[in-house]
């Protein structure tokens, strides 16, 4: 058949798909009949009962000869009345299981109708002596009988009989006493078939408990977990999400994991109302390390990225990419996304495009410290805002591959930051890492280094250029979270190189949120460092995730083998003569740094290039002379640091401090 040619309105396949429907409507309609034929027969039982119930009362139960006659004479049309209101308003069609406050009210609506309707018809066209209080008591009886058999219902499906079923349910506990866990409970009780006995409710405010959320208890507070699941012999714990930060999510975790409880996470009500009625997940690992969400000044952060062209280097990478992610929000005129995998850059440009981002979106593959390369890219673009986070991390590698960690993350930052400087950007932000601090790794002092000529290159050029300092994110393509997750899935070892290590760790989003406020609030030559919490221990983390995967604690064996080249037992967030200073945002501090003369750092950084190709010991040779921190390997595996020695400054005649 051509476009242009209709379909037949009788065609062979026209009439056996109607005829299909018409035998299951058919069908659909016999299996519903009875229902049907109960639901009429309830609602017509109610009117007459009303009616006469408003008689007897009238009347003191004496109807006597008159108001007989007046009753049986209006009872036919009066019924007439009130089923024709009520069928017009849909009662007929209602669940009467899902019977809600809504329901009354309308209810409530069709009564009052009805009994106006019967006072104006038995006074001005059937001319019948009904006294007038009548209709009023038909109203509030009507609203009664069938209120009572609606709720009844609902309450014998919702109540009677799972208290009857109760031994076939597990009594369970909802952590968050507040409208988001009474909605959980109230949700949990209309679906008796999912097998959920609500015991009560856990508050993690010490004064709410005793009270009564929708007849449910608040048993207790946070701290009473472990006795309450003994008490009440619970099965499982729901909880409500941001009720319970990650410390707290952990402890609970432990008492469920050591008493055979399984807890789950119910997700935010935008996540549910996109789903299921009532979906459910197992706890991340997230959730085990969270804190309080991020809150952005999203007007200073407007200002500096809607109608302007950013450039992300390193765009392929986890916080790169999340970067992208999280500007796309503020409307900016064109996103520039750099990288050297193609097939990063490709995904990600497809997943922004599909995302709705309707600005221009351009695609690089580059290499940061290709100069030639890279002026082509500034001279045809013109970015606004430089996100810099293009750089080598894996710290092992780059001890194994050292010419490359300083020719991408030494050359390759000042590259890219020459280049802001010489075109006029406005912002230029680097994304640095706590292995900058105190460095034991080649990664951790190139990426030192890259710090000391960005703050450097501020104090002489017209751009913001700013630091962000922050630990390990999960999630990350090179996080150790994905090589314990493997190592579980293919039955262990786990593998850890030493039980004391601590890592300070935060989820990627909340990394880029904070770092894209860094950038609005920064007036340049600052280090923001990333409020990081507290330490975590990698041996904990390991049995946090073995747990998570529904497996006993020494169902997997955790085996130490010594630390690898670079690595360290703890990470720090701060030099000795740093100082932390509080800034206008409660996640985000300043760290307050010696001054690094911008021709000196230029000499080092020139230096280390030229011997960058050289054996890696003279290349750490190099990096020992210019870095008084840097701590070889040797020292790194028993965790100790040489003291840093005290860099020489003078003043000059402006009363400047300079490095001698």
């Amino acid at each position: 058949m051509t476009p242009f040619e209709a379909e037949p309105l009788f065609s062979e396949e026209n009439c056996v798909s109607k005829r299909k429907n018409l035998r299951e409507h058919l069908y659909d309609f016999v299996l519903r009949l009875p229902v049907r034929i109960a639901v009429y027969f309830a609602y017509f039982s109610c009117f007459v009962v009303a009616y006469w119930l408003a008689f007897a009362v009238r009347f003191d139960f004496d109807l006597g000869k008159h108001g007989l006659a007046a009753f049986y004479s209006s009872l036919p049309w009066v019924v007439a009345v009130k089923a024709a209101i009520f069928f017009w308003h849909r009662h007929f069609r209602n669940y009467w299981f899902y019977t809600t406050l809504r329901d009354f009210q309308a209810l409530a609506k069709s009564a009052l109708f009805s009994s106006v309707s019967i006072f104006l018809l038995s006074h001005y066209v059937f001319n019948i002596a009904i006294p007038r209080t009548v209709p009023v008591l038909d109203c509030m009886f009507t609203i009664f009988l069938i209120g009572v058999a609606r709720f009844g219902w609902r309450t014998l499906r919702q109540d009677i009989l799972p208290r009857i079923a109760r031994n076939s349910r597990h009594k369970t506990l909802i952590v968050g006493a507040n409208y988001a866990g009474a909605s959980l409970a109230r949700e949990l009780c209309d679906h008796p078939e999912l097998g959920y006995h609500i015991v009560g409710f856990l508050s993690v405010h010490p004064g709410k408990v005793g009270q009564l959320i929708g007849h449910v208890p608040i048993l207790g507070s946070f701290d009473e977990v472990s006795n309450l699941l003994t008490f009440h012999d619970i099965k499982e714990i729901l909880i409500i999400p941001d009720v319970l930060d990650g410390k707290q999510l952990r402890k609970v975790m432990q008492t469920c994991h050591e008493r055979g409880v399984r807890i789950r996470i119910i997700p935010s009500m935008e996540t549910r109302l996109g789903g299921d009625s009532i979906p459910m997940r197992d706890i991340k690992i997230e959730d085990l390390l969270k804190r309080d969400p991020v809150e952005l000044d999203d007007a200073i952060i407007e200002k500096m990225l809607t109608d302007k062209t950013i450039l992300v280097t390193g765009a392929g990478g986890s916080i790169g990419s999340e970067i992208c992610r999280q500007i796309v929000r503020f409307k900016p005129k064109t996103l520039l996304i750099l990288g050297r995998g193609e097939n990063r850059i490709f995904f990600l440009e497809q997943e922004l495009r599909q995302a709705g981002f309707d600005g221009d979106l351009v695609a690089l593959i580059a290499d940061v410290s290709n100069e030639t390369r890279m002026k082509r890219i500034f001279e045809n673009h013109s970015p606004d805002v430089v996100f810099h986070a293009a750089a080598h991390k894996h710290v092992p590698l780059m001890e194994a591959n050292v010419s490359e960690a300083v020719n991408n993350n030494i050359r390759g930052t000042k590259v890219v930051a020459d280049l802001a400087d010489r075109f006029g950007v406005s912002t230029f932000v680097l994304i640095s890492t706590d292995k900058a601090v105190n460095p034991t790794s080649v990664m951790g002092a190139t990426k030192h280094m890259a710090e000391r000529y960005i703050h450097a290159l501020s104090g002489k050029s017209n751009t913001r250029f700013i630091t962000t300092r922050f630990g390990n994110v999960l999630g990350s393509a090179g996080s150790v979270v994905q090589v314990f997750r493997r190592q579980i899935a293919r039955g262990g070892p786990i593998t850890i190189t030493d039980i004391r290590m601590t890592r300070y760790f935060m989820t990627i989003p909340e990394a880029s949120q904070l770092v894209l406020q860094a950038a609005a609030m920064g007036a340049g030559g600052e280090i923001f460092v990333l409020d990081m919490g507290e330490p975590v221990r990698i041996v904990d983390l390991a049995k946090d995730l073995i747990r998570l995967s529904g497996l006993p604690e020494n169902a997997i064996e955790i085996r130490e083998t010594g630390m690898r080249p670079g690595e360290k037992l703890f990470e720090e967030l701060y030099f000795e003569d740093e100082k932390a200073i509080r800034t206008s945002h409660q996640k985000l501090r300043c760290a307050s740094h010696r001054r690094f003369a911008l021709e000196q750092v230029e000499e080092q950084i020139q230096y280390l290039l030229d011997v960058a190709a050289e054996r890696p010991e003279a290349v750490r040779g190099a990096v020992q002379e210019i870095i008084a921190e840097y701590c070889p390997p040797r020292h790194a595996a028993i965790g100790v640091r040489p003291h840093a020695p005290t860099i020489p400054l003078i003043v000059d005649e402006f009363g400047k401090k300079k490095i001698v």
